[in-house]
């Protein structure tokens, strides 16, 4: 199964560029941010066309997730839905539209567009805190199900150093801070693994670069989209890639793909709500 995630920066913008490249890569679940459209706005018929369903959450002009999906979704839930965290106020991030999940064949799906912060200073970084910290609930109240977990998107974080062009310049920045790296490592809590760190450990990888500054060009990114898993479906997993050729294209988005074959031929029938509904791979 081919699961990937890719912050598009505007569905209607660059609705070509993602239908050429599914038709490239023919995906099983494509992962979306940054639709920014509304859900009635949403331009449905060419995913249809190709055999996809369709799964929004947005709202106009920001934000916006999207799951695509050759398998029709169970259990669609759209924000913190479910949530029981009482230490936050969950109602307060409601308006901004950051989060759907949707269950396939026993492996919920998770998509998230994680608040960006614009500065450590900004009331702004204050709510990608409390955003990250109501995920890290979120995902608490998922554990209790024992589900297995494939939690992707736009993170707006750099894990490390390595994932960093330049770590002396941004190191303790925006997208770089620890705090920031503490949330997001409250989010994982050791229950979920980056998926391409099993392939990669070195630097030099990055899946965004800024527009300005010819930084495509000069090959100075940062690795803020990620795949985490489930560590029962590491044993699963065949490889996880960063696809940048995209960001190559005439107006792209200025996130990369990022994709993961997960091989479930052989996982066991009890992970499955429904035998019928699985699919050949």
């Amino acid at each position: 199964m081919l699961i990937a995630t890719w912050n598009v920066n505007s569905i209607r913008t660059r609705l070509s560029q993602i239908i050429d490249w599914i038709n490239q890569v023919n995906p099983d679940i494509l992962c979306l941010q940054e639709t920014k459209v509304m859900d009635d706005s949403f331009p449905f018929e060419p995913f249809e066309k190709l055999g996809y369903s369709v799964e929004v959450y947005g709202q106009k002009s920001y934000n916006g997730v999207a799951i695509i999906s050759k398998l029709k979704p169970e259990n669609v839930k759209k924000g913190f839905c479910g949530c029981t965290d009482s230490n936050k106020n969950i109602e307060i991030f409601q308006d901004q539209k950051r989060l759907i999940s949707a269950d396939f064949n026993g492996i919920k799906i998770i998509n998230v567009y994680v608040p960006n912060g614009s500065s450590l200073e900004s009331s702004k970084f204050e709510y990608k805190i409390n955003w990250l910290n109501c995920l890290a609930s979120f995902l608490d109240e998922q554990e209790k199900k024992s589900e297995l977990i494939c939690l992707m998107g736009d993170f707006n974080v750099a894990p490390s150093n390595l994932d960093i062009h330049n770590p002396k310049k941004f190191e303790g920045g925006i997208m770089a801070s620890e705090k920031e790296r503490n949330a997001l490592n409250n989010v994982l809590k050791n229950r979920l693994i980056d998926s391409f760190r099993i392939y990669e450990q070195n630097t030099g990888h990055w899946s965004w670069w800024d527009y300005r500054n010819n930084s495509f060009e000069l090959n100075k990114g940062w690795r803020i989209d990620h795949i985490y898993i489930s560590k029962e479906l590491s044993s699963k997993l065949k490889s996880c890639v960063i696809d940048s050729s995209p960001r190559g294209n005439l107006r792209p988005s200025d996130h990369a793909p990022v994709m993961i074959d997960l091989n479930l031929n052989d996982m066991d029938e009890d992970f499955f709500e429904d035998e019928d509904d699985f699919f050949e791979i």
